[in-house]
């Protein structure tokens, strides 16, 4: 994972803000050093009320700077002893900043370059790339004073990630969302990418990756089939694996389609996102695609049934004690990629179990054709459906099956990663 992910060794410096998405900073520190970044973090005054700075310690791997000024000799130094003044030390260390969650506050601090708590010092006291992921409610996100701060940064370079659309702290579901772990690793990877550090070799040990410069495709998010204009037939996919496919593919170097039935994630750099509902519709955006692809991980949770003839108006309970509907087959879409695929293309499959997972893998791999199955559990409590979670069985075409212990989706996807790259070899550039 590390050596594929381009953050192995790299000096990733977390400001971490006073917002409720303040829940999700354990689970990014824990991604970024389990791809080999080395952390550190600062924490604003309204951080600390949130979350403990020994938590964040812990789980960074080295001390919390909370202060401007701390004591001499306790600031996180990376050259020699402390001189009591964390930012600076701090600033001169990173080669890249993650500010999250940026607030409204936070991010109007940043454009306007205060400085009187460590947050602000240190962001302004540090030449590396700025990474910006805000969260906030819709209203805050939308005035014209956010925006403006956020443009400022963005004109001096500052990478701004989300906020998405979903549950607010309010119970709203609205713009203002925490983007995605996923998304804020690919933005920091794709930071230190553009901006490398000068005095790092490259390591010659280190081959690229047979994805490199490739074209990977990735479904996500479960298909919705409307009943009638305000319902639909649907699943609790949440399209986080798919993402987290797309993130691990774009560290192997290769550009992503993502084609998803999903909310779909920030903008990234080599990453094209198309948004699809039914089945029918992601068949069409996979086939635009398929024949320049490389490799294709079909995560998506596609409906196995449509309705025949959804209502035109809104069905009515009035007056009803049972409602029938016609169901049809929706197209199977993994049959047709493996039909239609261009020479050289591996694909992978994806199964979705209530039980045993190794005998239904095996099956549907050979009724399928697929290079790979993954397979993972939707029931229980390491259920992959909808949560942040998974734990799956990766079966080949050899006949040799792995099994990826339950854990995040990040680390899950790149592992299924590592094995679809050992079956895709070099792209062919003649």
């Amino acid at each position: 994972m590390t050596g594929a992910g381009g953050l192995s060794g790299r000096r990733i410096l977390v400001h971490v803000c006073g917002g409720i998405a303040v829940v999700k900073v354990p689970e990014l520190l824990t991604t970024l050093r389990r791809a080999g970044a080395v952390v550190r973090v600062t924490m604003s005054p309204g951080a600390q009320a949130f979350i403990a700075p020994m938590t964040l310690q812990a789980l960074a791997g080295g001390p919390v700077a909370t202060t401007l000024l701390e004591p001499p000799g306790a600031a996180p130094a990376a050259l020699g002893p402390g001189h009591g003044m964390a930012h600076l030390e701090l600033g001169a260390w990173a080669e890249v900043q993650l500010v999250v969650p940026a607030t409204a506050d936070m991010c109007a601090r940043l454009a306007l370059g205060l400085a009187d708590e460590v947050v602000g010092a240190t962001a302004l006291a540090c030449p590396a790339p700025l990474v910006v992921a805000p969260a906030m409610e819709a209203a805050m996100w939308e005035h014209p004073a956010t925006r403006a701060h956020l443009a400022t940064l963005a004109d001096r370079g500052a990478r701004v990630v989300g906020p998405v659309r979903g549950r607010l702290a309010s119970g709203r579901d609205d713009i203002g969302r925490l983007a995605p772990v996923e998304a804020l690793v690919l933005a920091v990877t794709d930071a230190l990418k553009a901006a490398p550090d000068p005095g790092r070799a490259p390591d010659p040990s280190a081959p690229p990756s047979p994805l490199a410069g490739a074209l990977v495709l990735v479904t996500a998010g479960g298909t919705r089939e409307p009943v009638d204009p305000v319902r639909f037939l649907g699943n609790r996919s949440s399209g986080r694996m798919g993402l987290a496919l797309a993130v691990a593919a774009r560290r192997h170097g290769a550009e992503v389609v993502l084609v998803t039935a999903a909310p779909p994630p920030p903008p990234a750099p080599g990453l094209r996102v198309v948004e699809v509902g039914t089945a029918e519709e992601m068949l069409a955006a996979v086939r635009s695609v398929l024949p320049r692809a490389r490799l294709v991980l079909m995560a998506a949770a596609v409906a196995d049934w449509r309705v025949a003839a959804p209502a035109g108006e809104k069905l009515r309970r009035a007056g009803r004690d049972r409602l029938r509907l016609d169901l049809v087959p929706t197209p199977d879409i993994l049959r047709a990629v493996v039909a239609e695929r261009p020479p050289g293309c591996v694909v992978v499959g994806f199964a979705a179990e209530t039980g045993e997972l190794e005998g239904p893998a095996r099956a549907k791999l050979r009724a399928k054709g697929v290079d790979l199955l993954v397979a993972n559990r939707v029931v229980g409590p390491d259920s992959a459906m909808g949560g942040e979670g998974a734990g799956v069985l990766i079966v080949g075409a050899d006949g040799v099956g792995r099994r990826v212990p339950f854990g995040p989706k990040s680390e899950v996807a790149a592992a299924i990663l590592d094995a679809a790259a050992r079956l895709a070899g070099p792209p062919d550039h003649g």
